[in-house]
């Protein structure tokens, strides 16, 4: 089978709308692979910053890009392992240094059309579920079914704020509600590949649904378009 004949469930949305949680579920119980893009992005981060790449150095970066060896291991309760070069870099990459390089080399044109094979080149049989905010849009236009996921600030802070607090850090709620509402006019107004729901995206707000709701939703919406 063709790269390009494997399925593929797209997960865009925000940043705490629930998408890696419910894509990383989803792979496990489909039995596909897995990709989150926001991590190849940090990824690309890492490795610019070992090998002494500046983030202004769009070309070096862009080479750089093409040569990621990466892989993603789905967990059902915690965040993906993820493997640069057969190496686990999950705690390198959820420092605040690995997300503001992300967020800056997120806005490089001729960083994302370097990453854009990266991604596809996760495409394989038996099918792919893929994390991001561009995936039906742009990564992935022709895939077999594109969710977009959504919830308001104020609920997707409080998922912060409560993942935040268990872990033990002293955070603020309003700040958060004000970091999340810049952060989503950020995505939704960049030049390339902004955030916004594919024209034949399947749109579910998740404020009010849990996890196992919104999976159970997705799952029955994949099995119908894959005629099962």
């Amino acid at each position: 089978m063709a790269n390009e004949a494997a399925p593929v469930l797209t997960l865009d949305g925000p940043s705490g709308s629930g998408k890696g949680t419910v894509g990383q579920i989803l792979a496990l119980r489909l039995g596909w692979h897995f990709l989150d893009s926001g991590a190849i992005y940090r990824c690309l981060g890492l490795l610019a910053r070992e090998r002494g790449v500046s983030l202004d150095d769009a070309a070096g970066l862009a080479a750089l890009a093409a040569g990621m060896e990466l892989r993603f291991e789905p967990l059902p309760e915690a965040p993906a392992r993820v493997f640069l070069y057969s190496r686990e870099v999950g705690e390198a990459l959820r420092t605040e240094a690995c997300a503001a390089a992300a967020s800056q080399l997120a806005a490089l044109p001729a960083v994302r059309r370097a990453l854009l094979q990266v991604q596809r080149d996760f495409r394989r049989p038996p099918g792919l579920v893929a994390d991001g905010r561009d995936m039906g849009t742009t990564v992935f236009p022709d895939a077999t079914l594109k969710i977009f996921l959504l919830a308001s600030p104020e609920i997707r802070a409080q998922r912060r704020y409560k993942q935040l607090k268990e872990k033990g850090f002293d955070v603020n709620l309003a700040r958060l509600v004000g970091e999340i509402r810049e952060r989503d006019h950020r995505d939704r107004t960049r030049a390339t590949s902004p955030l916004r729901p594919a024209e034949d995206a399947y749109v579910l707000d998740t404020s009010e649904l849990t996890i196992a709701q919104v999976v159970e939703t997705v799952y029955k919406v994949l099995e119908q378009r894959l005629g099962g």
